[in-house]
């Protein structure tokens, strides 16, 4: 398939997250081309998904932005998408003013119930409770034991068929200067259970908050994140003790280490990810 090439040197960068940087063009103010950083995940097949999974989640009725165009960068792959004004994502709007931790972690409670509510096109996103099976049987770091816990664990789980993000977190949902906000990276959106989402936020923003990592990535402390999880477990259980909501919710955090090392393999960090599996089972199994 050809695509247009786009000369890089022309474009100023705007922004940058975990997964990619941003950037826009002074002749076409309201288009933002996004080139994912790793060179394993700006092949054609891999920003071609997100580029279809995007205009997808879009025809769901979800706020995101349109979705334009799929084009060449160099020796990779690039987006062209609508370009929200005055945009500034979760993480950025809670560094820049910790007072907003609560209002912005009620915001995210808020749309993800939105969200999670939402029918989704179960013919085109996948399974995320079949993806957690594929994903426990597959990584090799994981104690039988741990495996067979949570095997019966997933395979007890309702079939659900609304709508999960894949990557729940603060960097995911931004919002405009007028206020309005929208999904973002739906690389990884599929569907299921949202505590399959909930767990994901749980495993950054409670266990790895504890890694220098975490925190460059979403701009906060350890201190805040943790103070944003719990504000946001109040909004979405709906009570101020939300211990048991906790509880449940962390059972989805170990299933998540092994989603995300299935998809995108870090062997390098098997060690980190076999203990803290292990801890989460022993702990919340």
């Amino acid at each position: 398939m050809n695509y247009k090439d786009i000369d890089i040197s022309g474009w100023n960068q705007v922004g940058e997250g975990g997964i990619g940087k941003t950037y826009e063009h002074p002749d076409n103010p309201d288009v933002l081309l996004k080139v994912n950083k790793k060179s394993d995940m700006n092949d054609e097949a891999t920003v071609r998904k997100e580029f279809e999974m995007a205009q997808h989640v879009f025809a769901l009725g979800l706020p995101t932005p349109r979705m334009y165009e799929m084009v060449r960068v160099g020796d990779c792959y690039g987006l062209l998408a609508e370009r929200i004004k005055g945009k500034k994502s979760l993480s950025r709007i809670c560094a820049d003013d910790p007072q907003r931790i609560g209002e912005t972690a009620a915001l995210l409670a808020r749309e993800g119930k939105k969200l999670h509510a939402t029918a989704c096109d179960t013919d085109f996103f996948p399974s995320r409770k079949e993806l957690a099976l594929k994903a426990i049987d597959a990584v090799s770091y994981v104690d039988e034991t741990d495996k067979e816990k949570m095997h019966t664990f997933v395979e007890g789980l309702d079939d659900v068929t609304t709508c999960v993000h894949g990557d729940f977190q603060t960097g995911n949902l931004i919002v405009s200067g007028e206020g309005k906000p929208y999904w973002i990276d739906l690389g990884w959106f599929n569907y299921g259970s949202p505590m399959f989402d909930l767990g994901h936020l749980f495993l950054l923003f409670q266990v790895y908050s504890q890694f220098q990592g975490m925190r460059d990535i979403v701009h906060m402390t350890e201190e805040q994140l943790k103070a944003f999880w719990n504000a946001f477990a109040v909004a979405y259980s709906g009570s101020e003790d939300h211990a048991a909501f906790d509880a449940e919710v962390a059972k989805y955090a170990p299933l998540d280490v092994c989603c995300l090392s299935y998809v995108n393999p870090r062997p390098e960090a098997n060690q980190m990810f076999a203990s803290v599996v292990h801890s989460m089972v022993e702990k919340y199994y």
